[in-house]
């Protein structure tokens, strides 16, 4: 058993068995009105989608050309190119957003890249809110002490809250809050949460969602420090997450309290950072949504906090990948999932999806099988 759980485990960390190439990047063409003097950076599945990562910046020739040489795993990426925020990112010939590039590694490569347009270069669309009656802000500046910065926390609350006050709800933890609800605050589509509970005949619950901090996602999302990353804040921002919001929200509206009734889930970054709070909160945490987790970033730190804590744990684990968001995705997800079932006493279940990439699209669409999986029942 335990050369197998080793074996499942070592898949948790591809990048000492993955052959790897050099990559350059070479921009060929830009914008007539780009900035001379202005940075650019590649954000992808290779760095954590990170649109101003200075280990990913473009280097400039004699002739003032832009290039970035990598190495890269081989296998298979996504990427943009951006002017350091993601509202300055490569956009459509006449505006618009670019689907993420594609990119399979398998030997030393050139590859040749156009900017046909920077975003911030049209007009902010008209702002269209799609968020229903049932989705509220709480704060616009909720204090995280932890980590002494502020942030937006939203709330959806059930149609028929809070007519009934015996009633309580479970409560469901989402992070990239901006990403739920809203298309009007959503980088590229909403996950449409409060579109699919206003209309399900599921048990309803409360949905809470986390605002990600910008170019502080990458830390706050990610336990464990590297010099490639960063100093990872993780543990902090789970501490605010168990120690400050819940219970304000178990305060101030109709829970269920109890583990059985409390989860967590999130997608990239957000689902690497909700297996780690039921390693860490076991007796917090009845269950948790692991949506395309992200644990390439941490090397072989999560198989480790997999191997020394998954016993602890006994909750409802919801594991999700797809097979076109790169090489090690699937992988990686299947060995956690292989990890913790041979460890602990938890209900799992895990889904590779053929057709899935990395996207709130595909999320948005396995939200509501997590949903009925995870919470609900049907009340008809």
């Amino acid at each position: 058993m335990y050369r197998f759980a080793k074996l499942i485990l070592t898949f948790l960390i591809p990048c000492m068995v993955n052959a790897q190439s050099n990559i350059r990047i070479q921009i060929d063409s830009l914008p007539q009105y780009h900035p001379a003097a202005a940075d650019i950076y590649v954000a992808g599945s290779f760095n954590g989608w990170n649109p101003q990562d200075n280990d990913y910046k473009f280097e400039r020739d004699s002739s003032g050309n832009y290039f970035l040489p990598l190495k890269l795993d081989n296998g298979s990426y996504e990427f943009k190119i951006t002017r350091g925020s993601w509202d300055k990112s490569e956009a459509k010939k006449g505006g618009g957003t670019l689907p993420n590039r594609k990119l399979t590694v398998a030997k030393d490569d050139l590859v040749h890249v156009s900017v046909a347009e920077w975003a911030d270069r049209f007009e902010a669309r008209p702002v269209v809110h799609s968020a229903s009656r049932q989705v509220r802000i709480i704060d616009t500046a909720f204090l995280i002490p932890q980590l002494k910065r502020v942030r937006r926390i939203w709330v959806y609350l059930p149609e028929e809250y809070p007519a009934d006050k015996s009633t309580k709800y479970p409560v469901l933890y989402m992070h990239d809050g901006q990403n739920l609800f809203d298309d009007a605050t959503a980088y590229s589509g909403e996950w449409g949460i409060d579109e699919f509970l206003d209309s399900t005949t599921l048990r309803k619950c409360i949905v809470v969602g986390i605002d990600h901090g910008g170019t502080k996602r990458l830390n706050e999302y990610n336990p464990y420090s590297s010099e490639k990353f960063g100093v990872g804040e993780g543990d902090r921002y789970l501490e605010f997450l168990v120690r400050t919001l819940k219970p304000y929200i178990d305060k101030n509206f109709q829970t269920l309290r109890d583990k059985s009734n409390t989860f967590v889930a999130g997608s990239s970054m957000g689902g690497l950072i909700s297996m780690y709070a039921l390693l860490r909160y076991p007796t917090v945490f009845g269950g948790a949504g692991v949506f395309s987790p992200a644990f390439w970033i941490t090397g072989d730190s999560i198989a480790n906090e997999i191997k020394s804590r998954g016993s602890k744990v006994n909750s409802k684990i919801y594991f999700y990948a797809g097979k076109l968001e790169g090489e090690s995705m699937v992988p990686d997800m299947l060995a956690a999932y292989e990890s913790m079932k041979s460890l602990s006493k938890s209900k799992m279940v895990r889904i590779v999806n053929e057709a899935g990439t990395h996207s709130e699209k595909a999320w948005r669409s396995e939200f509501p099988k997590f949903y009925e999986w995870m919470i609900g029942a049907s009340t008809k």
